[in-house]
């Protein structure tokens, strides 16, 4: 481009003194949608919307990242870009935030519309492999951080399921309203995505895999094995061994998009359906059943819905949520057994509770947490007691002593990770499981990065949201116990921060309407609870 040409291409957007500094500001520039953000006498100017679901970054938080420099977060999901690069430092994102050249003359921000190229990163692990098996978040995310951070070599990527890693999220809200028949969950990542980086993604369940040998082995006698293995094949619904009848027609689970599917498709609004458990799941699901116009009973052992995670005033706001739009809970008498129909003896009818109470309804659907998918792992791994396999802070699996010195003395290279539902690290003393959306693409990102050989860094505090009835409640924590709640806000409106302590100490985060709030606080929790606690000190004391 001729000289004189590019400066003419730059767009006079804004006076500098009236951008502050630690905010964003949105501007238009030849119809885009950007965000300036002023450093001094220096001006970023980034993308408006977030690549992911193109959510207003002014709405998110421009601040600093101990881990990754000046960052801005994304306020819906928490997606993180560096400002320096636009490139993603955090999920959920699949695509970097576009940066475009800023100037200030004279007082005036001067931009051009032209997004600046992101560099191309170093090549690395040309001679290495790498096998995931699994096809959700936690391996979109490992496919998306290898690739757009230099991994060179194989990547073989084998799924369960039929399609291409998409957004599980959408299982229990939107995909349930929509029309089976059309209604399909966003792929986090096109399939072109794939064939243009020589990412080889197969759909199939792997039988059996061995540590010892980085083998995976498939149906029809098929064998993959490589240098890295990361495992992330998720988990699938528990289903209560207490409950009899729970393997008759219409009992339903939800987990996959098929699954999900198959609900939309045969829960109809003139019918009653009983879900039985009461984690955010079920809560999401009876949202979207109710707002379809299905009528709704919870049977839960939980009096107040996730009062261990939430604490009793917002499980009490969740409460009254959901029975002001017609859910009806049973709390008091747990499920005996789901009965069938006389006429058809091999369909479900109906609920009968412990004392004798019967729920006709026409399906039971069973929500009552996840087991994760690793009964095909081979050998002594260690194991928390729900199952899932022990990691590291880098997302290594915990490997056995003879195991470890097996590998060594063979001279074998690379390692195995896990990550997602399959997989458990400790903090304080407990194992935490994600379960998660967000939490699982960190963990994919993570692990990816270990095989890249990057320096060991900081696991996020987790967060994840929960969206009831057009409320939206974001939880920043590592599920510890608190013995307390502050509260600074409106539950009734669903305006608020609340500050779960033990022994006086911040140790998670719940809000809603906080979007800048909790988005500060997803990049640097330490440094937000501690502003927090002596304002809260102020305040009780």
């Amino acid at each position: 481009m001729d000289p004189r040409e590019a400066e003419r291409s730059f767009h006079d957007v804004a006076s500098l003194d009236e951008l502050k500094e630690g905010e964003m500001k949105p501007v238009t520039v030849a119809g885009k949608s950007l965000v300036l953000i002023r450093h001094g006498g220096h001006v970023i100017a980034l993308g408006g919307k977030c690549p992911h679901k193109g959510a207003p970054m002014e709405k998110g938080a421009a601040c600093h990242s101990p881990d990754h420099g000046d960052v801005v977060v994304c306020p819906w999901h928490k997606a993180v870009f560096s400002q320096a690069t636009g490139k993603v430092v955090e999920p959920v994102a699949f695509a970097p935030l576009p940066r475009y050249p800023a100037k200030v003359i004279e007082g005036r921000v001067l931009v051009r519309p032209t997004p600046e190229a992101v560099p191309e990163p170093e090549r690395r692990g040309e001679g290495e492999t790498v096998l995931i098996i699994g096809g959700g978040a936690a391996a979109a995310s490992a496919v998306y951080t290898l690739r757009e951070e230099g991994f060179a070599g194989p990547i073989t990527m084998v799924g369960s399921e039929p399609e291409l890693p998409y957004d599980r999220t959408t299982l229990s809200k939107t995909l349930l309203l929509g029309d089976p028949d059309r209604a399909r969950a966003p792929l986090l990542l096109p399939q072109d995505y794939y064939d243009d980086r020589q990412v080889i993604t197969r759909h199939a369940r792997v039988t059996s895999f061995d540590p010892a040998t980085h083998t995976a082995h498939l149906p029809g006698g098929d064998t993959l094995s490589a240098d890295h293995v990361l495992l992330v094949p998720g988990g699938r619904p528990r289903m209560p061994s207490d409950i009899p009848g729970l393997e008759l027609e219409g009992v339903l689970e939800l987990y996959t998009q098929a699954q999900a599917q198959t609900i939309a498709r045969v829960v109809t609004p003139e019918q009653a359906v009983v879900l039985i458990g009461g984690g955010l799941i079920c809560l999401e699901v009876a949202s979207a059943l109710r707002q379809k116009g299905v009528g709704v009973t919870i049977i839960t052992r939980q009096a107040v819905p996730m009062e261990a995670q939430f604490g009793r005033e917002i499980g009490l706001r969740l409460l009254k949520l959901q029975e002001d739009n017609g859910v009806a809970f049973i709390s008091d008498c747990a499920a005996k057994r789901v009965y069938a129909d006389p006429a058809r003896p091999g369909q479900a009818a109906g609920v009968e509770l412990e004392d004798g109470m019967k729920l006709p309804c026409a399906h039971v659907l069973v929500a009552a947490g996840i087991i994760p998918n690793v009964d095909f792992v081979s050998g002594d791994l260690p194991r928390t007691p729900a199952g899932a396999l022990i990691v590291d802070r880098n997302m290594r699996v915990h490997l056995p002593d003879a195991l470890r010195e097996r590998r060594e003395r063979e001279g074998r290279r690379g390692g195995i990770y896990a990550a997602g539902d399959a997989s458990s690290l400790e903090e304080e003393g407990r194992f935490w499981q994600s379960g998660h959306w967000r939490p699982a693409e960190v963990e994919g990102r993570i692990a990816a990065q270990t095989m890249l050989k990057h320096p060991p860094r900081t696991v996020p505090v987790p967060w994840y949201w929960t969206q009831q009835f057009g409320k939206k409640i974001e939880y920043l924590g590592w599920g510890l116990k608190f013995d307390n709640v502050v509260v600074e806000g409106s539950l009734p409106n669903f305006d608020f921060m609340a500050y779960c302590q033990f022994e006086g100490r911040i140790v998670a985060l719940i809000s809603s309407g906080r979007d800048k709030a909790m988005s500060r606080a997803v990049v640097d929790f330490a440094g937000f609870v501690h502003e927090a606690g002596r304002e809260l000190a102020h305040i009780l004391f």
